[in-house]
């Protein structure tokens, strides 16, 4: 079976949403004096920008308003022009942005990169951060001087960065006069952005200071081996027995059903969701914050994974190996199964055509009640501008709104795939196919998307029946998403603490379902968690989601 290269396996992980957080990283940051008022407790509210949709190509699978994709079986053939005018003025723009590709050829030497620049009008400076090496430079930007920040910033979801809405508060542009209401109509693509990716990107103060990258409503899910599992007696309703039943049939030898990696909690979102636990937060009817750590069916899950991994099931490395490496065992079978983002479905299916058929696991249901899954944070990062000049600004909100555009149309292509003929040709169903050129010049290595995308929908080149399948198990579950209620709001301690706090659950959770530490020391962490700040987060919260309704 042919090695699947680095640059691939990283596009997975990006595609993922995989999300990783180091305590106290940035604790010392000095963005400025003093913590600042972030809560929207008490602030007069910006409204959020007004959803106008962009006009497209119908697609062959109706979306839902619950939060099911469109999807397309197939590339529209008649490309719309979302853009109608060059964005840029010929200035030089210096963007940052994180990356899980390799890093791109130099611009005197990318035609992807020189075909951007054209179309924006704009000299690109770019300063691309691996995703390890994120959160280091994060803080030095975070603490250096205001006027070399810059203009344009993204702050991705996927790390934790303490006082991080202080900085942007205190450094970035306030947008809301540019995009708050109707005021957004002067960037049509930006305000193609539906209003869930702007709540859960959340205010700070009650302004707006940034532009959500939207994401699909299921968030960690278990993908699958088809083969694999049907093979081994699953079923559609099958419940929590059954599941324990197929893992153990179809662990064999050096063949695990189930995969896990380094700080995947043994895949816990996937279980906790199927046992209906809170997704660390919810909120009850008086408004009051509820901590999934202190809920019953929480722990429930955690003991359920346990049993999983003493009787085999797991991979043995579940504790130790990367995403990436996972992703590797995945595609050449030695684990049937790993936990990652619903957004990782396109290399899934791309990196395996021809040799496994991957699926969305469906949950299974646990005391006769059906589970749940994840509801993802409906904005996986945001883009804040460096503070400038009305006209300035003006300039980098169109070259977002170029960004943004929806799929479909002239602009989304180029920007996903570079030029035709150079970077891409086309298949037999008229979908882009990368060149070899496209291969190492590309929206990954030079990740744009990470600036400004617009909504996303179900799309798989050339593979029609993963989409409607994928649109099938959406229809299925989305009903039963569970979503984080903190999602969009502040707490000054989540700002400070929430890294370190987190840490010490998910340590003991891994310590426990590795067999590690008894399940009863539990308890004892939640009991330390909540006294260390997690009661205050859970007031802080309150607070806000009261001035949000």
């Amino acid at each position: 079976m042919p090695r699947m290269s680095r640059r691939t396996l990283l596009r997975s992980m990006a595609a993922g949403g995989a999300a990783v957080s180091a305590p106290g990283l940035l604790t010392a940051c000095s963005s400025g004096s003093g913590d600042g008022d972030v809560s929207n407790a008490g602030k007069k509210l910006a409204p959020w920008p007004a959803y106008k949709p962009a006009t497209g190509p119908k697609p062959d699978l109706a979306p839902t308003g619950a939060g099911v994709q469109a999807g397309y079986t197939s590339y529209p053939s008649d490309l719309v022009k979302s853009v109608s005018r060059t964005p840029g003025d010929g200035s030089t723009v210096r963007v940052m942005t994180v990356s899980f590709g390799t890093p791109p050829k130099p611009a005197s030497a990318n035609r992807f990169w020189a075909a951007v620049e054209k179309a924006l009008g704009v000299k690109i400076e770019y300063t691309i951060i691996s995703q390890a090496d994120y959160q280091k430079k994060m803080a030095t930007v975070m603490a250096g001087d205001a006027d070399a920040l810059p203009d344009i910033i993204n702050m991705f979801a996927g790390f934790t960065l303490p006082r991080e809405a202080q900085f942007v508060q205190r450094r970035a542009e306030d947008l809301t006069p540019y995009l708050s209401g109707d005021a957004i109509t002067d960037y049509p693509n930006l305000a193609n952005i539906p209003t869930h990716a702007w709540r859960d990107m959340g205010r700070i103060g009650g302004r707006i200071h940034g532009i959500p990258l939207e994401r699909p409503l299921p968030g960690s899910t278990l993908w699958i081996n088809q083969d694999m599992f049907a093979g081994s007696g699953m079923r559609e309703g099958w419940s929590a027995e059954d599941f324990t039943a197929v893992a153990r049939r179809g662990t064999r030898g050096r063949t695990y059903m189930l995969g896990a990696a380094n700080g995947s909690l043994f895949g816990n979102g996937f279980h906790s969701a199927a046992h209906n636990a809170p997704q660390r937060w919810a909120v009850a009817k008086n408004g009051t914050f509820l901590t999934a750590a202190a809920d019953e069916r929480y722990k429930a899950s955690i003991a359920f994974q346990a049993q999983l991994r003493k009787n085999g099931s797991y991979h043995p490395d579940a504790t130790s190996i990367s995403q990436i490496d996972l992703t590797t065992l995945y595609y050449n079978g030695t684990v049937g199964s790993m936990q990652d983002g619903f957004g990782a479905y396109l290399p899934k299916y791309r990196e395996s055509r021809g040799k496994m058929t991957p699926a969305a696991a469906l949950p299974y249901s646990v005391g006769g009640e059906p589970g749940g899954i994840v509801a993802a944070r409906r904005s996986f990062g945001y883009t804040v501008l460096k503070k400038a000049k009305k006209e300035r600004v003006q300039l980098l909100l169109r070259i977002l709104d170029y960004l943004a555009a929806p799929f479909g149309s002239q602009e989304w292509e180029l920007v996903h795939y570079g030029v035709e003929g150079v970077h891409f040709t086309r298949g037999k169903d008229g979908s882009p196919e990368p060149t070899r050129l496209g291969e190492v010049e590309n929206n990954t290595n030079l990740p744009l998307k990470y600036l400004a995308e617009g909504p996303q929908v179900l799309f798989v080149p050339g593979m029609p029946d993963a989409v409607r399948a994928l649109h099938t198990w959406q229809r299925k579950v989305v009903p039963h998403a569970i979503r984080d209620a903190s999602y969009g709001l502040q707490s000054a301690t989540n700002n400070s603490q929430g890294a370190t706090l987190k840490t010490l659950l998910d340590d003991t959770v891994t310590g426990i379902i590795a067999g590690r530490l008894p399940l009863s020391e539990w308890d004892a962490a939640v009991k330390k968690w909540r006294s260390r700040g997690g009661d205050r987060m859970a007031d802080e919260y309150a607070k806000d989601y009261a001035a949000n309704t």
